[in-house]
């Protein structure tokens, strides 16, 4: 950027020069342009990637339009190229843009979006494109992503470009009609609309095509990006222990994601904003200036009084009018739509869990209660949905009345001149044209505002997913709880205490040893915190405070009473959290008929939803057989056999003493025939002040 700033630079210094040696306007401006935009080309080192790319390719364009602008100036542009003389205004609409890049860049939303965006324009993976019918190239994923945006960008610039010339045609075609003069009207109509339209209709597709890759190539980015970031270091689990996150991640991630970038089914996203707006101010610019050139000599209506260019004042004043009340009118839509989109979430998330459970409330009758529930969720849909219609209905009649009106504005203006006979036809049809683009430019928040509240609801959704995301991590680096790893072939807590998220103590400061091929057993009534002290043990719990020492390189696993058992396979779900190629087939046949799990033992390559196909014993035993699989060094079993008959749980026991013989088994359980598989128990009794206290010894085979 600052290379780029010091062409800026020098091309305000020779503008300038240009100036003082000819006195030529155009000069003068550049050099003034110029000197601003070297200074926001500088300082935009320090701006986003994303948006500092739209100040390169701007800033680049100043220094190629605006020397090419000088050298018309300064009278040495080929007279054969006469028409094709680059316009003084093209330098300065694009240093304007870059300056305004740089403007923006300091807002809060604008700062948010970059954020977001950034992610991906500053991924340096490598990937592969291919461009036909050249052979494919490797690359950074950022550099990729880049150059896409810079095509897009240029294409865009010059389907503006060809917009232009077609209002020349337009002007031209309809003084031929006017005029009567036949083989102009058909010299114009085959050698400039068609050449032209053909071009337009080419570079319509390329930019569809590339902008297609861009669009899934940034969501795949950016949805490994936010999963990664929800699952990584067990986030997603202090994420629902803090209370008050950001509701229904899977949607953020699923929906949200893809809305910010395109926009999804409806509306638009970062990307379709971008380039619109891109071609918004460049049809403003260019349109402007064709607008005020037409009507320069306008007076108003009734008076003699003129007033350079008439039309654009009247377009400013009637769109700046235009999007105040429209703003007025839907503000509250940015709020309805975060609503809205929370509200479908959790409705789904409800009905998905009724799914789930569907056996449970089967037996316990309880599809009335359900219906009940769910309907409450929806009835909370329903009200959103009508508080939005009773926005969009003022907001449409307002956006409505206005577009009616809006098309008539320039004729009603210009018709006087034309009815004179100080204009033709062309000029008349030029002008209304003129006039509806800087006035559609000028009204994007009127005609956008809608997608634009809704844009903001998704933007907001994913940086309070993000901020939730950098708070539970906060949590987890900063957890007063300390892991450490020993020497020693004994897992040891030192003042170990462990509160929950509100802050209140369950398991009061207490230190104790569990000795390596000793199984132990914890036990403690119901609520004394015996399931949590397992996951401060495992690393996963934050809250508390104390040491917790465990053997270098140690392999621990935590079997939980109620087991995850993921769509798919059976032999994904045995072989769970390992990729379902990891083991052979007769060593998963093996585990699963030690788990008593025989009859599956065949169906290894069958596909179902396993946690609603096997009862509560078979997905127990399922997840006996993962760790029978992972060979773990110590084994915690929270109530993990609470399903199982008492002879089903001794064989299993006894297969971990046989198939694991090298592996330390630590157990929660109630049952009294548990006591014959452990030799140590812990045991959490209360301390006479509320919370549980940690004693240690070993077990009474007796009782």
């Amino acid at each position: 950027m600052k290379l780029l700033s010091l062409a800026v630079a020098a091309l305000a210094a020779v503008a300038l020069f240009v100036y003082w040696e000819s006195q030529a306007t155009p000069a003068a401006l550049l050099a003034g342009f110029g000197v601003i935009c070297a200074y926001t080309t500088f300082r935009s080192a320090g701006i986003s990637t994303f948006l500092k790319i739209f100040v390169a390719i701007f800033s680049t364009e100043t220094v190629v339009f605006g020397g090419l602008s000088l050298l018309s100036v300064i009278g040495v542009w080929p007279p054969a190229l006469a028409e094709y003389r680059v316009p003084d205004s093209l330098a300065l609409t694009v240093a304007m843009f870059s300056i305004l890049v740089w403007v923006v860049s300091h807002l809060s939303v604008v700062r948010s979006i970059a954020a977001i965006s950034n992610h991906y324009f500053e991924a340096e993976d490598s990937t592969e494109a291919r461009i036909w019918p050249l052979a494919p190239i490797r690359c950074s994923e950022r550099a990729l992503a880049i150059a896409m945006v810079t095509f897009l960008v240029l294409i865009n610039q010059a389907q503006v470009g060809i917009s232009v010339r077609l209002s020349f045609f337009n002007r031209d075609w309809f003084n031929a009609i006017q005029n009567k003069d036949e083989p102009t009207f058909w010299r114009l109509l085959w050698t400039v609309f068609l050449f032209w339209v053909a071009i337009y209709i080419a570079s319509a597709i390329i930019e569809i095509v590339v902008q297609a890759m861009l669009t899934i190539r940034w969501r795949r980015y950016l949805t490994n990006y936010f999963t990664a970031r929800w699952l990584d270091g067990a986030t997603h689990y202090r994420m629902s222990l803090r209370g008050g996150a950001a509701d229904n991640p899977d949607q953020r991630i699923a929906e949200d994601v893809n809305r910010f970038i395109d926009g999804g089914s409806v509306g638009y996203g970062v990307y379709s904003y971008s380039i619109l707006l891109i071609s918004t101010l460049s049809s403003l610019v260019s349109f402007a200036v064709i607008l005020w050139t037409l009507s320069a000599d306008f007076t108003i209506p009734g008076t003699d009084i003129a007033v350079p260019g008439f039309l654009f004042w009247v377009a400013v004043i009637y769109a700046s009018v235009g999007t105040i009340i429209t703003h007025l009118i839907g503000r509250s839509l940015t709020r309805l739509s975060f609503q809205r989109q929370r509200y479908e979430a959790d409705f789904r998330f409800s009905l998905a869990r009724l799914r789930e459970y569907s056996e449970q409330v089967a037996l316990l009758k309880g599809e009335e209660a359900e219906r009940q529930v769910s309907m409450g969720r929806f009835a909370r849909i329903y009200d959103n949905f009508v508080d939005i219609m009773r926005v969009r209905k003022k907001l449409t009649a307002f956006t409505a009345t206005y577009g009616q009106i809006s098309p008539f504005i320039p004729y009603i203006v210009a018709a006087p001149f034309y009815f004179a006979g100080k204009i033709q036809l062309g000029v008349l049809s030029q002008t209304a044209g003129a006039f509806g683009r800087v006035e559609g430019a000028l009204n994007f928040f009127v005609n956008y505002y809608s997608s634009l509240a809704d844009f903001k609801a998704v933007l907001d959704r994913l940086t309070g997913f993000d901020d939730s995301i950098d708070r539970a991590r906060a949590t987890e680096h900063d957890k007063p709880i300390v892991s450490q790893p020993t020497e020693a072939n004994a897992i040891a807590a030192s003042h170990l205490a462990v509160a929950l998220p509100d802050g209140r103590e369950i398991l009061d400061e207490s230190s104790f040893e569990i000795p390596a091929h000793q199984a132990t057993l914890v036990s403690g009534p119901s609520g004394s915190g015996k399931s949590t002290l397992f996951r401060a043990i495992s690393g996963l719990w934050p809250y508390g405070r104390g040491l917790i020492s465990t053997p270098e390189g140690a392999r621990v696993m935590l079997l939980p009473q109620k087991p995850y058992i993921p769509i798919g396979t059976l032999r994904a779900a045995v072989a769970y959290p390992s990729d379902a190629g990891a083991y052979p087939d007769d060593v998963l046949r093996a585990a699963l008929e030690t788990a008593r799990l025989s009859e599956l033992a065949g169906r290894l390559d069958e596909e179902d939803n396993w946690s609603m196909r096997l009862s509560g014993g078979e997905q127990q035993r399922l997840a006996i057989a993962r760790a029978l699989l992972a060979n773990p060094d110590w084994l915690f079993l929270d109530e993990a056999t609470a399903a199982l008959d008492e002879e089903s749980e001794a064989a299993l026991y006894k297969a971990f003493a046989d198939k694991l013989p090298n592996a330390t088994i630590v157990s929660i359980g109630h049952r009294s025939t548990l006591n014959a598989f452990h030799q140590r128990r812990l045991d959490l009794k209360p301390d006479g002040k509320g919370a549980f206290a940690v004693s240690q010894g070993v077990m009474d085979k007796a009782n």
